[in-house]
């Protein structure tokens, strides 16, 4: 018998122990890796900024992984060359395993919240409509009257409440710039903050998209004439101190308020904005319709009536009027 016969055998008996090892190894890691994890539902959660440990205790808190950290934390480290886990907002698959965990925590998009500002709304009310946002952090930030774009803005989880109105304010800018650059000819307006004014009060005079080019003309026709702008919603905002409402029909005391906002009283634009107009409202004040009208009432329908002449307009308010008393 040859001297090397025994050494193959037990080279061959130490490769097939290797082989088994080897194999029962990797089920052990492809359990390790792919078993289903806890979570009943899919569930956004907040990935703290920290070491793989503080990781582990957040997600082992919001129900993501469970049976002890140390499975996350060797997975963690055994595929570390797989890159950085980050910080932020996520949204976990339900059941998601430790493959998955890592991918979304690796590569996976933070979750995206939205925030919509609404047209017309006052400097106070956006204030606390994004101090009930949810996600965004920091203080509330001021707002100045007019300042900003009402539409939606997406934002993932901390997001300071300044970023967004920054972000609104430069929406506003390029939308007024562009709007003011492709006016029409012959307007009464000398700045695009004069558009912008106008267009606030357009924003709270009608509802309706197909008034506000109506109503636009209207108060161009009375500026270009000298005549006051006599519009309700710039002595409600005098007489509400800013808050755009009031809890009560408006006044004879408020409507003779000596106030820069009462174009009742004062010649020409009030001097700032009542509201956040929105796109459409900044359009109708620069492309308004072609009429010579001079006057507007509500008609009790959601809509306006519009007319001329004054005579026109008092037999318009007379109607509106009878149809209040009897309901029809």
């Amino acid at each position: 018998m040859r001297w090397w016969r025994p050494a193959l055998r037990w080279i061959g008996l130490a490769a097939i122990v290797l082989s088994v090892t080897y194999s029962a190894s990797q089920m052990v890691w492809q359990r390790l890796m792919d078993d289903p994890g806890p979570l009943a539902a899919a569930r956004d959660v907040v990935v703290p900024r920290g070491k793989l440990a503080e990781v582990a205790t957040a997600l082992q808190a919001a129900g993501v992984i469970a049976g002890g950290e140390w499975r996350f934390l060797v997975v963690g480290a055994l595929t570390r060359k797989a890159g950085e886990v980050h910080a932020g907002e996520f949204a976990f698959p339900a059941r998601a395993s430790l493959r998955t965990v890592f991918a979304v925590l690796r590569s996976g998009q933070p979750v995206q919240h939205h925030v919509t500002i609404p047209e017309g709304l006052t400097a106070p009310q956006i204030v606390a409509l994004l101090a009930r946002a949810e996600a965004l952090t920091g203080p509330d930030a001021p707002v100045a009257e007019g300042s900003v774009l009402p539409q939606t803005y997406s934002y993932v989880y901390g997001t300071p409440r300044a970023a967004i109105l920054a972000r609104a304010s430069e929406a506003l800018d390029r939308a007024l710039d562009e709007a003011w650059a492709k006016r029409a000819p012959n307007l009464p307006l000398a700045s695009p903050r004069d558009a912008l004014i106008l267009a606030s009060i357009v924003e709270r005079e009608t509802a309706k998209p197909e008034e506000r080019p109506l109503v636009a003309a209207v108060f161009l026709n009375r500026l270009r004439d000298g005549m006051r702008l006599q519009s309700d919603p710039t002595v409600v905002f005098a007489a509400s101190q800013g808050m755009g409402s009031l809890d009560h029909p408006l006044t004879r005391a408020e409507l003779d308020q000596n106030d820069a906002y009462n174009t009742y009283r004062v010649m020409g634009l009030p001097p700032g904005p009542i509201c956040a107009p929105g796109l459409a409202s900044l359009t109708a004040v620069l492309h308004p319709a072609d009429s010579d009208a001079l006057y507007f009432v509500a008609d009790g329908s959601g809509g306006h009536a519009f007319s001329r002449t004054l005579a026109e307009h008092v037999q318009n308010v007379q109607h509106a009027r009878a149809q209040a008393r009897t309901g029809h």
